[in-house]
């Protein structure tokens, strides 16, 4: 016998493997809503029946793969196809590698520079 009607709308379902590609792709609740076109209790009562606590701890689950196929190709951008940009990008921010430019002055200085404060006194 057929479920009986208790009225309202059908129940939306929603795909948990788009929401996991979309999670890796960095994309916000608000994106995947309007993607799935759910709005957010919608989202997150789906998610609490595939047992998960809120679309945070699905998300946080799930980002970091798509960071690490990130991170997988700029490795692969740098090391095999050597390309020049992401070996500073990277230098600089796994290494601490910094771009530094030695400025000297040379000569005398030619004009004296006077700096005066203006503000309140201090009673």
């Amino acid at each position: 016998m057929p479920d009986k009607n208790l009225g309202g709308r059908p129940r939306k379902e929603i795909n948990l493997e788009q929401v996991k590609a979309m999670c890796r792709i960095q994309c916000t609740q608000e994106e995947v809503c309007a993607i799935l076109e759910v709005d957010d209790k919608t989202l997150t009562a789906r998610l609490r029946d595939a047992g998960y606590s809120s679309f945070s701890e699905f998300h946080k689950k799930y980002n970091h793969e798509g960071k690490a196929s990130l991170r997988r190709a700029q490795w692969k951008s740098a090391t095999q196809d050597n390309n020049p940009t992401m070996l500073v990008w990277l230098g600089k921010n796994m290494l601490g590698q910094t771009d530094k430019q030695d400025v000297r002055m040379s000569g005398e200085l030619a004009h004296k520079i006077q700096v005066e404060f203006v503000g309140e006194e201090d009673d």
